[in-house]
């Protein structure tokens, strides 16, 4: 039986676009009412106008750099100043920067991926907790990948931070066994955003490859498993969802126009 989101109140990091921006007007749809953060703070104001036009309701809205403790803090400051309470953080802020092999890679990627996916994902955690445990019915979502249970050439530190998250989930589960929190992994495989152009630096061509001959999952898809997730009784936790295309059997084995590859 799913539970609406009305009276409770959920939290998206990288809600400009693609997955987040779409998780946000889905939890808006589900009845919660939202916060939403992001570093183009410029694309928050639309995502603000379709949520108010779809559900009624007015979103929080505010820049957030999750690499940059000081943004964090600012924006958690925010959200509780805003509504008093948060029920459920979505960490889907992360980014994948760079297909070069270790030894020509560039190690500014390499830091800026583990700031954002999994230091920024810690810390967002960690502030957001206590508010979450006190709400009596927390849920703790973060976006994992299927690069975090399967590595590939050319991914090393992309994977190594999806590892990461997965690692820090399970942890956190034992860590809060007891405590009204549920947390949960939702690992997708290929989706079409804007995660291969800003994985290619933006080189629209390269990323245009990616997808090439395959049908991929979309924002709406990831989004609406993570509705599924935190809409489920108190008493159940989905504790990791792994979702991909019927074209994509691993992460990098795909059915493009009918051949494998």
């Amino acid at each position: 039986m799913a539970i609406d989101g009305r009276g409770k109140v959920a939290v998206v990091t990288g809600a400009s676009s693609g997955i987040g921006r779409q998780t946000a007007l889905a939890l808006a749809r589900a009845g919660f009412d939202v916060g939403v953060g992001a570093r183009r703070k410029e694309r928050l104001a639309d995502l603000v106008d379709e949520i108010a036009r779809e559900s009624g309701k007015a979103a929080y809205a505010a820049e957030l750099d999750v690499t940059s403790a000081a943004s964090i803090d600012a924006f958690v400051e925010g959200v509780i100043r805003h509504f008093g309470k948060v029920h459920v953080l979505v960490n889907n802020a992360g980014k994948a920067l760079g297909r070069a092999p270790v030894e020509t890679a560039d190690e500014a990627d390499w830091q800026e991926m583990l700031d954002t996916n999994v230091m920024g994902l810690m810390r967002m955690t960690k502030r957001f907790l206590p508010h979450i445990a006190a709400s009596g019915d927390g849920h703790i979502v973060n976006l994992g990948s299927i690069a975090g249970h399967e590595s590939y050439a050319g991914g090393s530190v992309y994977c190594a931070t999806k590892f990461a998250v997965r690692a820090i989930t399970e942890a956190l589960r034992h860590e809060l066994l007891g405590k009204p929190v549920r947390v949960t992994s939702i690992d997708p495989g290929m989706v079409e955003t804007e995660f291969s152009l800003v994985r290619f630096h933006g080189d629209a061509a390269e990323a245009t490859k990616v997808y090439q001959g395959v049908r991929p999952l979309t924002a709406d898809d990831i989004a609406d498993c993570i509705v599924f997730a935190v809409t489920r009784p108190a008493h159940v936790n989905i504790d990791e969802m792994i979702v991909t295309s019927i074209d994509q059997a691993g992460a990098r084995v795909f059915n493009r126009r009918g051949t494998t590859s």
